[in-house]
């Protein structure tokens, strides 16, 4: 339970009783993004029947984005202040980070590593896992901070502390 600044309640700190804890919500994001990464490489696999590796790992991510995107925000994160909108638009430019790490990462490895490691067998399937398993802190960071954003004390203390001058402050405590 963290301790966050009511807005309503101006000088007042208010222990919100919602806050999740941030191990267990990224315990939350971990399962999330596994049973988000295991519907990407489903489809993957999937769309290996009817199209190239490349666009395939492309497809299939696009499937465990927006999979990722549902869960995520009923089960993850803070509801935010944002619209629903506002977040799929910032959680795709995360993604979109995520997704050049997933299909460089995948593509290095199948087509370069593995083979001149001697790994011929299931070589694409070791290289997507892999691939996928990468963005894993960079993206829990930017939805945590980007896509879910929600006005903190943090922020709301900066902002007040912009309009009201240089030598006030309503910080409780050094971060």
């Amino acid at each position: 339970m963290a301790l966050t600044i009511d807005p309503d309640a101006r000088d007042l700190a208010v222990l919100r009783q919602d806050e999740k804890p941030p191990r267990r919500e990224f315990a939350r994001f971990l399962l999330v993004g596994t049973f988000a990464a295991l519907v990407n490489l489903l489809c993957r696999y999937l769309f290996d029947r009817v199209m190239g590796y490349s666009p395939a790992i492309l497809l299939a991510y696009l499937c465990g984005m927006v999979t990722a995107f549902a869960l995520s925000k009923v089960f993850v994160f803070q509801v935010s202040r944002l619209s629903t909108a506002t977040e799929f638009v910032r959680f795709t430019l995360v993604n979109v980070a995520a997704v050049i790490q997933v299909w460089a990462v995948s593509v290095f490895l199948a087509d370069w590593l593995l083979p001149r490691l001697g790994v011929l067998h299931h070589a694409y399937a070791i290289a997507h896992l892999i691939g996928v398993a990468v963005p894993v802190f960079t993206s829990y960071l930017g939805h945590k901070h980007f896509s879910f954003a929600s006005r903190t004390a943090n922020h709301r203390d900066l902002d007040s502390h912009a309009s009201r001058g240089p030598h006030t402050s309503t910080t409780f405590g050094a971060k």
